[in-house]
């Protein structure tokens, strides 16, 4: 065969394997995929089109939904309690993140100072974040801040008198959570040590070598180079805080007490839903939460380009 015989073989071969690339099989894919498919349509997709139109009926679960047009709205406009609900949100989400986020940082800097037997601490304070959110710690923090809870006792130990319940006392209960969140830094920390291993030694000794302390390279080395990964915390923390359920529903046994102390709006919006049967302005008030997280996320975007530094 010819050398021009032999190249026109090889064009035509390479033209028949570029026509079957480009139509692959993916019936493979499909098949793997599938599980997460029915799960997003039969969990999220489909559940979020019933809410939305259960939040302009009066539904309670025993009767047919009744079309009730925009009275679920009307309601929450003069709902006292959702607007209480909505304050108390506001307070944990915006002073335990903060403190959350900077318990975390602290110890992540601390864990990354070359410590031995890191992987064990690194595993010990990330045992917070599973545990944090369960029914069982919910009920141990309970019972340690009642009236004769542990913290109580070593504080009569230490020569204080007359302690409050602090998860009975509508001054005191609400902070006895947010210090719940903080203690759940685990999952932030984490990150937070993986984004501290990412920035160059270099810059460190150099700062060092200009007289830099430790602190001005902190804030002028270690929090500009790590503010996509605070950003990053921020914006998963926040919406995390919003949905929180467990610790105020334990806690208070359900009531949002004392004195709607630490009725949280998920825990309003349980009540209404599964204790009242009102499914419709539940259901309002689940868009509602999806709405303000939406919000306060597209917030986060807007000013990160003002305060976020990439490498580019």
């Amino acid at each position: 065969m010819s050398a021009v015989g032999e190249l026109a073989s090889i064009v035509s071969n390479r033209k028949k394997g570029g026509a079957k690339e480009k139509h692959p099989d993916n019936k493979p894919a499909i098949v793997f995929m599938l599980p997460w498919l029915i799960g997003l349509l039969g969990i999220t997709l489909i559940p979020m089109i019933a809410s939305f139109v259960l939040a302009f009926t009066d539904y309670s679960l025993l009767a047919p939904p009744e079309f009730v047009g925009l009275a679920n709205i009307k309601e929450m406009i003069a709902d006292t309690r959702l607007h209480n609900s909505l304050v108390v949100t506001f307070i944990y989400v915006f002073v335990g993140t903060p403190l959350q986020l900077i318990a975390a940082l602290l110890l992540a800097v601390i864990l990354n100072q070359g410590m031995k037997g890191l992987s064990f601490y690194r595993s010990v304070f990330y045992l917070p974040s599973l545990l944090g959110g369960s029914v069982a710690i919910a009920i141990l923090w309970r019972q340690m801040f009642g009236a004769n809870g542990l913290i109580n006792q070593i504080g009569g130990m230490l020569g204080f008198e007359n302690l409050p319940g602090w998860v009975s006392n509508p001054d005191t209960a609400l902070g006895t959570i947010i210090l719940l969140h903080v203690w759940t830094f685990g999952s932030p920390m984490i990150i937070f040590l993986a984004g501290l291993r990412q920035i160059p030694e270099m810059y460190y000794e150099a700062a060092s070598v200009d007289g830099a302390t430790k602190f001005a390279q902190f804030f002028r080395i270690t929090i500009p180079l790590l503010t996509p990964i605070i950003f990053f915390n921020v914006v998963l923390q926040v919406i995390n805080a919003f949905q929180s359920f467990t610790q105020a529903f334990v806690v208070s046994g359900g009531t949002g007490g004392p004195s709607d102390s630490t009725m949280f709006f998920t825990l309003y919006l349980y009540q209404k839903g599964f204790t009242q049967f009102d499914m419709g302005y539940a259901s309002a008030m689940a868009w509602l939460l999806l709405i303000i997280v939406a919000i306060f996320t597209a917030i986060n975007f807007f000013v990160s380009k003002f305060w976020v530094f990439y490498d580019d």
